[in-house]
């Protein structure tokens, strides 16, 4: 669908005026998705999103193109929750596999930091703002209706970034094929499954979560353990602000305990599905791009070690790796 076809099925949807006209944007960064910005000639300016079969990776990746319908139903539960923290869903056409969506303004977290503004205090609301996802929607049963396949969760993480993983590393395999079984077999909340800074916003409000082509029923652990791969993996990346960045690692797991405790092992798979994750992020089907050649190996060994780990937990593991440096 090119962007005369987009304009025409948000007109379709009721969002633009039959005799209006509008500008169809094509926004940069889109990986699994086409994504556009439509400007109408009233003023108006949303987003719309369409979800493409594979994936523009150098490996060949592929995922159910109905996810959108995942993201959809994601951004309206949590919008039940905190209307802050999602964008809102103007219109959808399923036949189509796009929605069209508010646009949110605010920094990238992920560039934020990039250019050194590293703010542990950010970092907590985000905990604090996962935690109230997974608090408010466990144990709830009606959420199965809304979110009734794993399909995506599986294409888009659980085989890309730990069974293709474990395809590359034979040492680790037994380890990495644990977690992927185990990861399938828990429904205990709403999980986002994309928990990345690049789907962050920095919002006058606190931060505002894109992208949840990945979201599921499933284990807290992940999106904690995602995040916080994001932020250690920054440590290696932009070395000057270390400490800071281990700093925000402990504030967004301080903030996430305070609003939301999980199980008794939680602690243990989040700190086994990081080390799983940071492999991934330089040998899945998703590598981390800004890493070096040289800043691979190190995370490759640190990600070895904690993996070596079973009982290292998310209390003990900020000072497991200041150690490995």
């Amino acid at each position: 669908m090119n962007e005369a076809g987009v304009v025409e099925a948000v007109r379709e949807l009721g969002l633009i005026a039959p005799d209006d006209i509008a500008d169809c944007v094509p926004l940069s960064g889109g990986v699994s998705s086409d994504v556009f910005e439509i400007r109408a000639k009233d003023g108006q300016a949303f987003v719309v999103k369409r979800s493409i079969p594979k994936l523009r990776v150098k490996a060949d990746w592929r995922a159910p193109i109905e996810r959108d319908a995942q993201e959809v139903a994601w951004l309206t539960t949590v919008r039940e929750i905190d209307p802050h923290l999602v964008p809102q869903v103007l219109g959808w056409s399923p036949d189509d596999h796009l929605f069209a969506m508010e646009r949110r303004s605010g920094p990238v977290w992920k560039q934020a930091m990039a250019e050194g503004h590293v703010d542990p205090a950010f970092a907590g609301k985000v905990g604090a703002a996962l935690a109230a996802i997974h608090a408010a929607t466990a144990s709830r049963t009606d959420l199965v209706a809304r979110f009734p396949d794993p399909r995506n969760f599986f294409a888009l993480r659980v085989d890309p970034f730990l069974l293709h993983t474990a395809r590359r590393h034979p040492d680790a395999a037994p380890m990495l094929a644990s977690i992927a079984a185990d990861l399938q077999l828990r429904g205990d909340v709403l999980i986002w499954g994309d928990a990345s800074p690049k789907n962050i916003l920095i919002g006058e409000e606190g931060p505002v979560f894109l992208d949840a082509e990945t979201a599921t029923l499933g284990d807290p652990a992940f999106d904690v353990a995602f995040c916080l791969t994001h932020l250690l993996l920054k440590t290696v990346w932009l070395a000057p602000y270390e400490a800071t960045l281990l700093a925000s690692v402990e504030a967004l797991r301080n903030a996430y305990r305070a609003g939301f405790t999980g199980d008794e092992g939680m602690g243990r798979r989040t700190a086994s599905l990081i080390g799983a994750l940071l492999l991934a992020r330089v040998d899945g089907k998703s590598p981390a791009g800004y890493l070096s050649a040289e800043q691979d190996d190190v995370v490759r060994r640190r990600a070895k070690m904690i993996l070596a780990r079973p009982n290292l937990d998310l209390t003990s593991l900020p000072a497991f790796w200041r150690d490995l440096a």
